[in-house]
């Protein structure tokens, strides 16, 4: 997955940061990478929230980073803690098939008690749905299961989990959540706009562009309302750890003379946060 875009006040409640640098820095062992993103991410927050004070910062994977020196026997990282909201995190029981992951399971069992904690789960086959959410639930943590023919977020389930009329508005409201990073099952732009606005999710995390076109902030609005009227969140999904070459910033000539900003060439460019 990737992404990265530039959010509008009042466009959106908060971001999703999905962070491609990090499991760079984890297969590099770097710890000073690791501090970067660290204050990267608090960068971002201190921008937003001088704008919007309730400005939703939600990161997803790289949990190491809610710790001191990247130790998951240390303390927390106070600042970072301050600066997100949530922690998203992809596959903890199911990445295809159940495999539960014990190192950053146990991290996000120690998170928990701080932050909600949205967990995005993998199946490729449906039997094991109920046992995704059933996992998720036991641990307290929000859950979106997507089948084997939604690897890329492309789909909207059938169902809701935990379906309610109740009105979230924050983050420790919502019971439930839908990840559509992607708009190709869609034909349009209303299309998209209008299967959103039928569920009844508590949340929903979209990219800011149908193609390369932005949403606007009376389309978002739209997306606000619950199909059985409760009131819910709308996030925007934004990769900060790599650019794209089909994004509306990318620039040809970036492949072979790229700003200091991007570390180097990769099938997705890698971004050098410091």
């Amino acid at each position: 997955m990737a992404s990265a875009m530039t959010i509008r006040k009042n466009t959106v409640f908060g971001i999703c940061l999905v962070m491609v640098f990090v499991s760079c820095f984890r297969e590099r062992r770097s710890e000073n990478a690791g501090e970067k993103m660290q204050q990267f991410v608090v960068d971002i927050a201190n921008y937003a929230r001088a704008q919007d004070s309730d400005f939703i910062i939600i990161p997803q994977n790289g949990p190491e980073l809610a710790y001191q020196g990247l130790d998951t026997e240390s303390e927390f990282h106070a600042e970072y803690m301050g600066a997100v909201s949530g922690f998203g995190m992809e596959e903890i029981f199911y990445n295809g098939e159940a495999a539960r992951d014990d190192y950053r399971l146990d991290m996000l069992r120690d998170i928990k008690s701080s932050k909600p904690v949205l967990v995005s789960e993998y199946v490729n086959k449906d039997a094991w749905i109920d046992d995704a959410y059933t996992s998720n639930d036991a641990e307290e943590f929000l859950c979106f299961v997507r089948r084997s023919n939604n690897y890329d977020y492309l789909y909207i389930p059938d169902s809701v989990h935990h379906e309610n009329d109740a009105d979230v508005l924050s983050l420790q409201d919502a019971k439930n959540y839908l990840y559509l990073i992607s708009s190709d099952a869609f034909d349009t732009k209303s299309e998209m706009i209008q299967a959103i606005a039928a569920t009844n999710f508590d949340l929903i995390i979209i990219d800011l562009f149908f193609g390369d076109d932005a949403f606007t902030s009376s389309e978002i609005e739209m997306l606000k309302t619950k199909s059985n009227g409760g009131r819910r969140l709308v996030i925007s999904y934004m990769n900060i750890g790599s650019a794209e070459k089909y994004r509306y910033y990318w620039k040809k000539t970036w492949f072979r003379h790229h700003p200091l900003w991007i570390k180097g060439n990769t099938k997705a460019m890698m971004m050098n946060s410091g």
